[in-house]
């Protein structure tokens, strides 16, 4: 910190707490007004169902079914551009090839491309694996963040102004933009991890993706100092990707894509607001929570495998007596799926995998009793409207720690898959609708006259 910047920039002064206490008076609302004005509290009802927004082509998250006239919960489903994202899956592992690049064709063009077609997109992502001449130096190098998920949108925000077609908003130019940040984003991702850990005295190496990998397979290269991985490993990561790349259209970081993009904005920005809303720990930073709270499990019990001390711990997980003490069992449940979570489901085959090669079978294997046992003692302890399942943050935190990747880009590989995604519904929005979006506030404040600063 420069000598010249005033401490106090950075404490929480008394004056500040003082007016903090005024901000909390002064916003805080009745939560039964919610109900009484019919107001959906997350835009989502008790049940989950959320509030129709928009129309969207791209994905749709499954998870009921109509039986005798009325809508029961299922086993979910997820769908890219009507395809059974388990199909998908199984398709192209049963082709042996990398899912990736395929199922991003898929999502942004509509249609599940031919081997020509795919062999053209491959090589168009790769062309545009580049940076702008001294970008490295001159914007990652430089004031490096703890936080790759700021790094990296300082970084997206940056390439702006090497655009000179930055503001232009037409369907070519957007998707041209588009294809741009995704070949790039696993090069503004690993490079800024380097680029910290090297102000941190640490070695640095920087190596450019290779035109013959795949997306998954550049990351690991990228990231490790030897550059060497396994087949499995990349598999599994681009499966990660895969099933990371979309949720429906009224996901978090996807809403405010399509919010942010119907203001107008450059490609840049709405990209940048999305990175802020997928960094929040209730969106994207969910699996590092579910890794940490598993990190001290393990410290907390004297045996992984009794099942009364597992059961203990979940419920003081509960009654806020265990890790954060937030009342919270991360990686279980979902606002939609409450029977299960097909991305979790199909990841778990492939986890227990990773885990025999990694040696992790004692760890997945507590795992799989969590899994199975936080369900039965939150529908013990608390009220349910629904019910609760594991999602696929409660798989992948794992999954990252075998393949060795380090805990501040566990969400930002979740955005290096999600771009793909934003970039789909972006492009629709713009087809489609020319109306910024805004929706309605209820104002519960008095009207007020104003009195003079002397009769106050």
């Amino acid at each position: 910190m420069s000598q010249f910047v005033p401490k106090t920039l950075f404490e929480i002064t008394p004056e500040i707490s003082h007016l903090a206490e005024l901000c909390e008076k002064n916003n805080a609302i009745d939560r039964e007004l919610y109900a009484q004005y019919e107001v959906k509290r997350g835009l989502r009802d008790e049940n989950g169902k959320g509030v129709l927004a928009g129309l969207t082509n791209i994905s749709d998250v499954c998870a009921k079914k109509i039986v005798d006239g009325k809508e029961v919960p299922c086993a979910g489903n997820l769908y890219y551009r009507g395809y059974n994202i388990k199909d998908l899956v199984q398709g192209f592992l049963k082709e042996d090839h990398f899912g990736f690049e395929e199922i991003a064709y898929l999502l942004l063009f509509g249609e599940l491309p031919n081997r020509k077609e795919l062999a053209e997109f491959q090589e168009m992502l790769s062309d545009r694996r580049t940076l702008p001449p001294n970008f490295v130096r001159d914007v990652i190098m430089k004031a490096p963040s703890r936080d790759m998920m700021n790094s990296i949108s300082r970084s997206i925000l940056s390439l702006y102004r090497y655009d000179s077609k930055a503001d232009d908003t037409s369907i070519p130019n957007v998707l041209r933009q588009c294809l741009n940040l995704i070949s790039q984003f696993p090069m503004l991702m690993v490079y800024s991890y380097h680029a910290y850990n090297y102000r941190r005295g640490k070695d640095l190496f920087i190596y450019a993706p290779q035109p013959e990998l795949s997306m998954a397979e550049n990351i690991l290269m990228m990231l490790r100092e030897d550059r060497q991985y396994s087949k499995l490993e990349a598999r599994i990561l681009d499966m990660a990707m895969v099933l990371h790349m979309d949720h429906g259209g009224g996901n978090n970081s996807t809403f405010t894509t399509h919010v942010v993009t119907s203001s107008g904005t450059d490609t840049y920005s709405t990209m940048t607001a999305a990175m802020a809303s997928l960094k929040g720990p209730k969106h994207g930073g969910a699996n590092i929570k579910v890794t940490k709270m598993f990190n001290d499990m393990k410290r907390t019990l004297t045996d992984w495998e009794d099942e009364d001390q597992i059961r203990q711990y979940l419920c003081d997980l509960l009654d806020k007596k265990a890790f954060d003490q937030k009342g919270l069992i991360y990686g279980m449940g979902h606002a939609i799926y409450s029977v299960s979570d097909p991305r979790a489901e199909i990841f778990k085959a492939f986890v227990k995998q990773l885990a025999v090669e990694k040696g992790y079978e004692k760890e997945y294997a507590l795992y799989e009793k969590v899994e199975h046992m936080a369900p039965e003692v939150i529908a013990e302890r608390r009220r349910m409207y629904k019910g609760v399942n594991a999602n696929v943050d409660f798989y992948s935190g794992l999954v990252y720690e075998m393949l060795n990747l380090p805990p501040s880009l566990y969400t930002p590989i979740f955005a290096a898959a999600r771009i793909v995604g934003w970039s789909a519904h972006r492009l629709e929005e713009l087809k489609n609708v020319d109306k910024i979006i805004r929706p309605a506030y209820k104002p519960l404040a008095p009207y007020r006259d104003y009195v003079r600063i002397e009769d106050r």
